[in-house]
């Protein structure tokens, strides 16, 4: 079934009667759509939405086949390739189950005998630079504790929250401050790594708690908020607040 996929691609990557657009994309430009994509998948997950999921799995897919063409008119590789390596890679990392191994050696062994294989020396080589920045100070700082860089409990890790909000209160630049506020964040996600809080969805979670309650707020309101005190808007807050607790 992939290979009409595969024959639609070739054909708006076609030099001669491809698709304009198609025909002059890069692995470059076609990257925030690959982002944008797997986003999607995951919202639609979210949602619980099946037929959206279907529908952006599709989409997604369509990406990896449009990389792999771009791959291809360059001669580096092609689909068959992509398919090829991530079947080798999940047989090698499953011994277990695809070969003569008793038991599995760990995933994280596994990834690490691989990064040392292509030449990755440091225990954070491999953590994508593209990834959401809560989400890769979590596994950089993951990584970290691994080889023993870690503290050994929370107490530690709240008082350098504190000292780094402090650092913040102190700063008398821009510069000092975009420093500082990036180590108070770097500090609250590896305040959530001692609780096991994945920071990412943390902050989703608050982040659309917080869009609840502000969309009662502003339900509410018989008036503009920018024509109400900090008074009443807080007072609206805490009605709506307490009445989405309620059920």
């Amino acid at each position: 079934m992939i290979d009409p996929l595969l024959e639609i691609m070739r054909l708006l990557r076609d030099p001669d009667k491809g698709c304009e657009w198609d025909k002059v994309q890069t692995f470059k430009t076609i990257a925030p759509y690959t982002i944008e994509e797997a986003y999607e998948v995951a919202d639609a997950i979210e949602r619980q939405d099946m037929v959206a999921l279907r529908d952006e799995l599709g989409d997604l897919l369509l990406q990896v086949v449009f990389h792999s063409q771009i791959a291809a008119d360059d001669g580096t590789f092609d689909f068959q390739d992509v398919v090829q390596s991530i079947c080798d890679k999940m047989t090698r990392r499953h011994p277990h189950i695809f070969g003569e191994a008793d038991q599995s050696p760990g995933w994280e062994q596994l990834k690490a005998e691989e990064r040392e294989i292509t030449g990755q020396s440091s225990a954070l080589d491999g953590v994508a630079l593209a990834l959401p920045a809560l989400l890769r100070a979590q596994k950089i700082q993951k990584r970290a504790a691994r080889v023993g860089f870690d503290w050994p409990d929370k107490a530690p890790v709240k008082d350098k929250l504190l000292e780094e909000l402090d650092e913040v209160a102190a700063a008398t630049s821009d510069e000092e401050v975009h420093e500082e506020i990036g180590d108070l964040l770097f500090s609250a996600v590896n305040l959530a790594r001692h609780y096991k809080v994945d920071a990412e969805r943390a902050l989703t979670d608050a982040t659309a708690k917080f869009t609840r309650r502000f969309n009662m707020v502003e339900s509410s309101l018989g008036k503009e908020m920018k024509d109400m005190s900090i008074e009443e808007l807080e007072a609206e807050w805490q009605k709506a607040k307490a009445s989405l607790a309620a059920g």
